[in-house]
């Protein structure tokens, strides 16, 4: 189980907070080094963290964890207003690092980026069949990602995770929690399905389908993205037979095309057409030839369409115009 910490140790631990790795809406995270000599991540929580007891039974949740491609929890700090978690330091820092090319950047290889959505996809898989406990992640992303010095990918950051003692149990939410562009569509549309782990799916297919992108994913809620927006496109491209992918090998095509069209397949609108991880695994470590190309992702379901007599229908659609829903595309909770 995790060791508990004095606000004391925090601060020796972080030489007064001295290097700071980075800052989220939940609060910033330090380097640390224990007594062990081992290096440490220390994230020191806001002060808007659930209550003391409701933190400690958090903790003593994720500090059951154990598995390769999850973030090991070493230690917890709770002392009156002050919160903090000490992780495991990754040296390689956040998979959104390599996710862009930029001058001096080191550029992740195609091989290298499937070992990587193969752990991943392990790691979402244990949260979700593995543990006492059904643990929805929520937040999905390349920052949540963190990478050790040989790039095994560990998902990190419970800060929105839910937690439920029973597997297979429906997620009750009275708000739309996770990250625009990866959130999956039933957490802001109730006439879809109700949320269960399908909604950690959809985001792995985003965060698979930005890799195999190497760019930024377009905004999904920003206007006049029909044509742009990659899953649109690279869908077009597949099911026209046009798609090319250039400077590789015959064994780094069938990579990328695999990992694209694995990512569409776990994007689907309804949580029902999307696999489960595991299923997702067998998808991900088995040839090309056995993948088909799922029908065209959707963006918005339209609510209330009055059809032939007057009867209320719901459809899916694609972009409309009408359709922006969220015009900051930052975080949600």
């Amino acid at each position: 189980m995790p060791i508990r910490y004095s606000y004391s140790d925090i601060k020796k631990i972080t030489r007064g907070f001295k290097e700071k790795l980075g800052e989220g809406g939940f609060g910033s995270v330090y380097k640390g080094k224990l007594r062990s000599g081992k290096f440490a991540a220390i994230k020191v929580l806001n002060k808007s963290k659930a209550n003391g007891q409701d933190f400690i039974n958090e903790v003593a949740t994720i500090g059951r964890i154990h598995h390769t491609n999850v973030v090991q929890l070493i230690g917890f700090c709770v002392e009156r207003s002050k919160q903090a978690l000490i992780y495991e330091f990754m040296s390689n820092g956040s998979l959104n690092n390599y996710m862009f090319h930029k001058e001096g950047s080191i550029s992740l290889s195609w091989e290298e980026l499937y070992e990587i959505s193969l752990g991943v996809a392990h790691g979402i898989e244990y949260l979700h069949e593995g543990c006492d406990m059904q643990i929805l992640h929520f937040d999905i992303k390349p920052h949540n990602i963190l990478l050790d010095e040989n790039f095994t990918p560990k998902i990190s950051d419970f800060g929105l995770a839910k937690f439920y003692p029973t597997k297979g149990n429906m997620a009750s939410l009275t708000a739309a929690r996770g990250t625009v562009g990866y959130m999956a569509p039933e957490l802001l549309y109730k006439n879809i399905g109700r949320v269960s782990y399908k909604a950690d799916v959809y985001s792995f297919g985003m965060l698979v389908l930005e890799m195999a992108d190497k760019r930024k994913n377009v905004n999904a809620f920003a206007e006049h993205l029909s044509e742009d927006y990659y899953p649109f496109w690279v869908h077009d491209q597949l099911s026209g037979g046009k798609l090319a992918i250039e400077d590789t090998t015959e064994e780094e095509n069938i990579i990328a095309r695999k990992m694209i069209l694995i990512g569409l397949h776990c994007i689907q609108m309804q949580p029902c057409d999307r696999p489960p991880m595991n299923k997702v695994i067998e998808m991900l470590e088995g040839p090309l030839e056995s993948l088909q190309l799922p029908p065209r992702p959707v963006l918005f379901p339209v609510d209330s369409v009055t059809k032939d007599g007057g009867e209320s229908s719901s459809n899916l659609v694609g972009f409309t115009e009408s359709s922006s829903l969220i015009e900051n595309p930052s975080q949600v909770t």
